[in-house]
């Protein structure tokens, strides 16, 4: 912070940087909650605590399912 305002050399002022509250890569924060949603016939799923969509494959049409 060369002139005492808080701003510093650019891009390490205040407000920028994580803070630690990033959630990681690969994690969206979506909850246990929702569902698995077919992205081609719309067929749904109920979401699995720690089994990922992307994993599941549609029942009806076997594409892979996404998070609602």
């Amino acid at each position: 912070m060369p002139r005492g305002n808080g701003t510093g050399p650019l891009g390490q002022g205040a407000g920028t940087g994580s803070g630690g509250r990033g959630l990681g890569p690969g994690r969206s924060g979506a909850g246990a909650g929702g569902n698995c949603v077919c992205p081609k016939c719309g067929a749904k799923l109920p979401h699995q605590i720690g089994v990922p969509c992307l994993s599941l494959d549609c029942p009806k049409c076997g594409a892979k399912m996404i998070r609602e």
